[in-house]
């Protein structure tokens, strides 16, 4: 959990961020305060003129008006200014939560499932947005009391000192009730959050649980926090309620015996009948130093509830220099002693590579090697915990967010889209990267096509024109939508990260075409399962546990049995290796060979059975944001 200071740092940003909203907030209510201080006294005095029948009693009595006029006028600005604190306070909040959220390493957000996040960013926000003006409430709360007690004094002493006698039991219920508030509303939270989570996990995976038909198990799954959700809330009301209920006693007690100290100095001659009924105004409006019970309850909640908003916004930043690549770079990559770990588990361990600009490389290895992991550590989806990645001589850590996005594209086996993004074409648009006009239609179509997408695309009920969510796409056709983002973009560097897995054999040759032939020079990185794309790369870099097994072409890897049992489900396979006629048959057999380009794609070898050649050795990991794959 976030610590309080950071809770306490994002709250008082959210403060200075509505400043001007919650000082005219302040000053309503402030304003409000001193009318109902100047009332009491004002009521009093016209009373006395009229039951003496002195000259002016209507003059003042005018007055009584107006001040009444004005506090309902300042009540009625003050609830709308508390409206608009609370609504610009939260949406800087959940910026700043977003802003941490989507600047991180997608690693470090994984531990916040798409459920809590958005609990996070709706109802925690949302309680975290009230404390600006539950501070301002506060503020004024106070007052008005104070002020009262003040007024008591100069009327009578001894109705001041009544008072005051019974204001430590009421301090000692108002602590009570902040300390117990705090700790139930947490919990509360929590077990909110934890239901929110499990149900986006299970609307993500609906057609398995009706497949499967355990419905009944997952609602009760989704709903196992309910009890303790239930149990907190129960109490957090029942703290409420009691704090109340103990107000509601004594605050009465307190005034009546105001009233009855007034009323006996009134008959003994000490106080007049206005005099009278300004005191007990004025008990009453010290006695509503218990209505801080309200904004402070709301402190409580907005305090916890930033505990966890804070959190995402507070999740640590990548870095970025002040660095531009080369201009006439070919997109040369190199990996020296590149080491990522986490949980204390090394998913890739000294891997060195050096990769020619201009070259194709598949990346292979059985589930769990790190494939993934080397295509995020390649592009800068994360860093490294050792070691460093060059993109033609240039640290990647070392270039600018402008600089990394535009020289870099990735395409995911699960691409998601951007929310904001109406239509299948703006959708691919998007891909176009910081920095860059906007695409053009012709650059949306040419890339379409190059994805083997623009055929399906235009059957769509409007074509480009649909509304990304009425367009019913398969998961091959969502794959070649990501590719047809990831073409527009094409920088230096393209990483496929299994993103033709889902597309049928006739499809994935037109993209490796399209890789080779329509597109601009650049380095491509690609993380195969099937045997064909490994033939079709200039090197093929073979991990096994994290480590470079060997670096060389598909074909005489080929030679060796353990390479063959990545792609193969069946022990007997044959013993010879392909024919290769391409250019991919170079030497270099170990990591920090370097990779050059070979000219034309190397025609498919003669592939061992069909039925087996294309299957993946064992189970993908569980897909995670950004389409990073556990493991791969």
């Amino acid at each position: 959990m976030a610590s309080t200071t950071g809770s306490d740092r994002l709250l008082r940003s959210a403060v200075r961020h509505t400043a001007g909203t919650t000082a005219l907030l302040l000053a309503c209510q402030v304003a409000g305060a001193a009318c109902s201080l100047a009332l009491p006294a004002l009521a009093g005095r016209t009373l006395d003129l009229l039951l003496h029948q002195r000259p002016g009693a209507g003059t003042w009595l005018v007055w009584v008006a107006v001040l009444l006029a004005a506090e309902i006028l300042l009540e009625t600005a003050a609830v709308l200014l508390t409206q608009l604190t609370n609504a610009r306070a939260t949406a800087w909040i959940r910026l700043r939560a977003l802003t941490g959220l989507l600047g991180t390493a997608p690693n470090r957000a994984a531990s916040h499932s798409g459920g809590d996040v958005a609990a996070r960013l709706c109802v925690n926000a949302t309680d975290s947005g009230t404390a600006p003006a539950a501070l301002a409430t506060s503020v004024s709360c106070v007052l008005a009391p104070a002020g009262a007690l003040v007024a008591l004094v100069l009327i009578d002493p001894w109705t001041a000192a009544v008072f005051v006698a019974g204001l430590p039991l009421l301090l000692l219920l108002l602590r009570t009730f902040a300390h117990q508030s705090s700790d139930t509303v947490g919990r509360y939270q929590q077990a909110q959050g934890a239901i929110a989570a499990r149900l986006a996990e299970a609307l993500s995976g609906a057609r398995t649980i009706a497949a499967a038909d355990t419905v009944r198990r997952e609602q009760d799954r989704i709903l196992a926090p309910l009890k303790d959700m239930a149990r907190h809330g129960t109490r957090m009301w029942l703290v409420h309620g009691r704090a109340v209920a103990r107000s509601g006693v004594l605050l009465p007690l307190l005034t009546t015996a105001v009233v009855a100290v007034a009323g006996t100095r009134l008959a003994a001659g000490q106080v007049s009948v206005g005099e009278l009924l300004a005191a007990s105004r004025y008990a009453a409006l010290a006695a509503g130093i218990g209505g801080i019970a309200a904004p402070l309850g709301t402190l409580v909640r907005s305090r916890s509830a930033g505990r966890r908003t804070a959190e995402l916004a507070d999740l640590p930043q990548m870095p970025h220099g002040s660095a531009v690549l080369p201009a006439d770079g070919p997109g040369a990559l190199e990996l020296r002693g590149v080491r990522v770990v986490r949980d204390g588990v090394a998913l890739i361990t000294d891997v060195t590579l050096t990769i020619d600009g201009g070259s194709t490389v598949a990346v292979v290895g059985r589930s769990g090697a790190g494939k993934s992991t080397l295509a995020a550590v390649a592009g800068r989806l994360t860093d490294p915990d050792a070691g460093r990645v060059l993109l033609d001589g240039i640290d990647l850590a070392e270039l600018t967010h402008t600089q990394l996005r535009q020289a870099t594209a990735y395409a995911f086996a699960r691409p998601a889209f951007d929310g904001a993004a109406a239509t299948v074409g703006s959708g691919l648009a998007a891909g176009i990267g910081p920095g860059r006009s906007p695409a053009t239609a012709a650059q949306v179509s040419r890339a379409a096509r190059a994805a083997s997408a623009d055929t399906f695309i235009r059957l769509l009920p409007q074509g480009y024109d649909t509304p990304l969510d009425d367009a019913p796409l398969s998961g091959g056709e969502s794959q070649r939508l990501g590719l047809a983002r990831a073409f527009i973009n094409t920088g230096r560097l393209m990483i496929l990260d299994d993103a033709t897995s889902s597309l049928d054999t006739a499809t994935e040759r037109q993209v490796e075409l399209a890789l080779s032939t329509s597109l601009r020079p650049c380095t491509k990185l690609i993380v195969a399962h099937r045997v064909s794309t490994a033939a079709r790369a200039d090197r093929v870099v073979w991990l096994e546990a994290g480590r470079v097994r060997r670096l060389a072409p598909h074909a005489r890897l080929w030679q060796d049995p353990d390479y063959r049992a990545v792609f193969l489900a069946e022990a007997s396979l044959p013993s010879a290796p392909p024919p290769s006629t391409g250019a991919g048959a170079g030497t270099g057999t170990g990591a920090g060979v370097p990779v050059s380009p070979a000219s034309p794609t190397p025609p498919l070898p003669a592939p061992p059975p069909a039925p087996v050649a294309a299957q993946r050795s064992g189970p993908a990991g569980p897909p995670t944001r950004n389409g990073l794959g556990t493991g791969q």
